[in-house]
């Protein structure tokens, strides 16, 4: 029975509960699965599916099912299920952009439930790092944390492996490493979001650096046969472009199942950036340790056609993202 009110006293909103949607959010919810069963077909459990995707601005949340003309943030709770809806049908997805607010992020959590986790960075300081957090949300029943979670940093002194030219700071935003265990086997997952400046010919000194870093740490890691998985938003604009050549020159190689894939929704057909990428080790290389997973299927989660509705692309890039999901799948060899 509801309480009435004593005279004097005032009325405090209740606020909505994040777990209850009502019956219409229910029912785009219902269609929104049902679309994702074309685009990404439900995980089959014996392989691992690893997506790595930049949620715009991930921060703070209106705590409502439809944000009121003109309320900021944007985002709201139907948002935050709809993102879940994305995030449950892979294994591990590192998240670029999350923010120092972590109301998003934590409403999130709640909406994905009690067998989902998540590994994050501070925040990071100064003007270039953009108040950003890098994050790994995982599936327990699928993977768990097998140890290692370390910032990558940049040795800057003389002699101390980076050559003149190159870069000169440590990272705007330091990129981050989790290692995981699935099914017996280790994968370490190095997530990043390279510094977008004034010039693509700003990131080439930062891509460079995370390239030769890499490598060099592959060649230290060889002994314990782990893979190793690189994946983020690297900001490269174009196949074989200066950024490109940089990212690659270590002997890194992108997914060839996103070659050519659009990454935000503003891309223009035929003029596709590569800003987002998994890449990995391949042979050839000396004392790098080859990836022992076969990758297998992959693509992108293009949500605009079924999300955007009214919305201008640039409103729908801040309720849900201005980059698209993108995910490859690996299977695992029997131990």
């Amino acid at each position: 029975m509801q309480r009435l009110l004593q005279k004097g006293e005032a009325h405090v909103p209740t606020e909505p509960d994040v777990l209850a949607p009502p019956q219409r959010v229910a029912a785009r919810l219902s269609r929104w699965e049902e679309a994702l069963d074309a685009l990404v077909p439900p995980k089959p459990g014996t392989s691992l599916r690893i997506a790595t995707w930049n949620l715009r601005g991930f921060s703070g949340l209106t705590k409502a099912w439809t944000t009121p003309e003109g309320a900021s943030p944007k985002r709201n709770f139907t948002d935050v299920h709809l993102i879940a809806a994305v995030v449950r049908r892979f294994d591990v997805v590192a998240v670029q952009e999350v923010r120092g607010n972590l109301r998003a992020l934590r409403h999130l959590m709640k909406v994905l439930g009690e067998d989902w986790a998540f590994i994050l960075t501070d925040v990071t300081e100064g003007k270039d790092g953009n108040d950003e957090r890098l994050a790994f949300l995982f599936d327990t029943r699928q993977v768990k944390p097998s140890g290692l979670a370390c910032e990558l940093v940049v040795p800057i002194e003389k002699d101390a492996g980076v050559s003149a030219g190159e870069l000169d700071r440590q990272f705007a935003r330091t990129p981050y490493a989790v290692s995981f265990l699935s099914q017996g086997q280790t994968v370490t997952l190095v997530t990043l979001h390279v510094l977008y400046g004034e010039e693509a010919a700003e990131r080439v000194p930062e891509l460079q650096a995370i390239a030769n870093w890499l490598a060099g740490w592959a060649e230290r890691e060889f002994g314990w046969d782990h893979n190793l998985i690189a994946l983020g938003d690297f900001n490269i604009d174009r196949a074989d472009d200066p950024l490109f050549k940089a990212f690659t020159s270590t002997g890194l190689v992108p997914a060839p199942q996103l070659a050519g894939l659009p990454r935000t929704v503003f891309d223009d057909p035929g003029a596709e950036h590569f800003y987002d990428q998994i890449a990995w080790f391949t042979t050839g290389q000396k004392r790098r340790p080859v990836l022992t997973l076969e990758a297998g299927a992959g693509g992108h989660v293009n949500f605009v056609p079924e999300l955007q509705g009214d919305y201008s692309l640039t409103d729908l890039s801040w309720h849900i993202s201005d980059h698209y999901p993108m995910w490859v799948e690996f299977a695992i060899p029997a131990p």
